[in-house]
């Protein structure tokens, strides 16, 4: 699975007192406040508990007992950032075939026994991250910890399974990049904001690199990260820390350590100036891509900055309040969709983008010009004290929401682990949002949102083949 949407989070209420708060998140900020503390107080996430194994592999437990279910994941440290030409989309392709058999099961043998046992197993590649995962009835763990242990090390990598899997590979490819024309463009869009950066490659590969991907590629990239110092294991669910990390000593803990090479760092060059770029696809509408260059937590010098810039994310897009909504699409209807994203768990210096697709009578310079008026407004006038106090409550209220799933409970701690921070970041997340003052969102919007570090993608719609019309995405892969 490539894993393009980073954040997950569950829709079911914890308690009715949640629910009314979700609901209301727009007015009585006074009496949402409240709300909020009688939740935050009622689904407190409980302490992360912390081991090492001798052969270097960190194993994080977090108990949740609401459910006799556990969620067991490994992560390891290497995705889409760390390949170099010649090999993109290597990661993903051994994702797939770390379902392909051992020494020990066959392939097909691992999805099988999970079934078996009652449970759901799945895996994603993601640009800094591939992760493995199984929910299952809690005594099942040890069948979950025997299994991905087995295939840490003693993949067999069968050729004609690789030759398989690769073509199933490209085949996604094509649904959901090839004949995805916004999927495209985002595609064609990275390429060109990033000039050294590895983010400008797509986690799924490049094709030709995929039609040239042998299976000794694949086996050296396997025995390079496959290895216990470069993985981490990640438990959430009802059970007992310590039998969780008895467990791992048991089937994780003979596993001989791996000879880990960190990669080289690959910083972005400086942009000195507008990157323009047209994309001519088969499509019915427009679509329009803006990204600056920004810094995430993990690569920024000045530490409130990416807090900040999450909070700037939330002015523009976060419902029927915020700007782009209130202004662009239902205020001067001058776009059909318009939204603005941000993520500062990369690894890496990421982008601050904005979206959209203008509405029918306005082009795309007039969507453009309205995307540039909003960061002038950002930049020239500081945001007011009730869209600060909107953006909070709808992060404390996402908080809440998201420890009501132990999925994305495992998932958040596998995230911080693996691109370089520390779990304890999660604790402390909302807390530095709280903090973030109208000074520094204007501040980073000066700083950051120049024009000089502005790259701009412009779907041109193409007429379309009837008998080829473009495919949708799809739903993930299961293996």
């Amino acid at each position: 699975m490539v894993l393009s949407v980073l954040r997950y989070r569950s829709k079911r209420p914890m308690s009715v007192v949640c629910l009314i708060v979700k609901k209301k998140e727009y007015g009585m900020r006074g009496w949402l406040a409240a709300g909020l503390a009688v939740c935050m107080a009622g689904a407190q996430a409980t302490p992360v508990h912390e081991y090492n194994l001798k052969n270097g592999m960190k194993v994080l437990v977090r108990e949740d007992h609401r459910a006799p279910v556990m969620v067991a994941q490994v992560w390891y440290k290497v995705g889409s950032s760390y390949e170099v030409d010649g090999i993109t989309g290597i990661s993903h392709v051994l994702e797939h075939m770390m379902f392909k058999g051992t020494d020990e099961y066959a392939s097909g043998e691992f999805s099988r026994i999970i079934s078996e046992n009652g449970g759901r197993e799945n895996a994603f590649t993601a640009q800094d991250y591939t992760a493995y995962f199984q929910t299952m009835e809690k005594s099942r763990l040890p069948v979950s910890f025997e299994l991905e242990a087995d295939r840490m090390r003693n993949l067999t990598l069968p050729e004609e399974e690789f030759l398989k899997e690769v073509q199933v590979v490209m085949e996604e490819r094509r649904m959901r990049t090839e004949d995805n024309p916004q999927s495209l463009a985002y595609e064609q869009f990275a390429a060109t904001a990033w000039a050294s950066s590895p983010y400008r490659t797509p986690i799924i590969g490049w094709m030709d690199d995929l039609e040239n991907l042998s299976v000794a590629d694949l086996r050296a990239w396997y025995l390079k990260w496959y290895a216990p110092d470069n993985a981490t294991l990640v438990v959430v669910g009802d059970v007992d820390p310590e039998e969780v990390f008895q467990q791992a000593k048991k089937y994780f803990g003979p596993l001989q350590a791996g000879e880990i090479v960190a990669p080289k760092p690959r910083l972005e060059i400086e942009q000195r100036g507008i990157k323009r770029i047209e994309v001519k696809a088969p499509a019915e509408l427009p679509y329009l891509l803006m990204g600056y260059k920004v810094p995430v937590v993990h690569t920024a010098e000045v530490e409130w900055e990416p807090y900040a810039l999450v909070v700037l994310a939330g002015i523009l897009d976060g419902g029927t309040a915020a700007r782009l909504e209130s202004e662009l699409v239902r205020g001067g209807e001058i776009a059909a969709s318009a939204g603005a994203s941000y993520d500062a768990y990369d690894r890496l210096e990421s982008l601050f983008l904005m979206s959209g697709t203008p509405t029918t009578g306005h082009s795309m310079k007039d969507l453009e010009d309205a995307f540039m008026a909003q960061v002038g407004k950002l930049q020239d006038e500081r945001v007011t004290a009730g869209e600060m106090d909107r953006v909070v409550a709808q992060i404390s209220a996402d908080k809440v929401y998201e420890q009501d799933s132990i999925f994305y409970q495992a998932m958040q701690i596998g995230i911080l682990e693996t691109v370089g921070l520390s779990w304890k970041e999660a604790d402390r997340y909302l807390e530095r949002i709280k903090a973030v003052t109208p000074e520094q969102v204007q501040a980073v919007a000066r700083k950051y949102l120049q024009r000089d570090h502005l790259t701009v993608a412009e779907l041109v719609p193409q007429p379309i083949d009837p008998k080829q019309p473009p495919r949708s995405g799809g739903s993930a892969h299961v293996h």
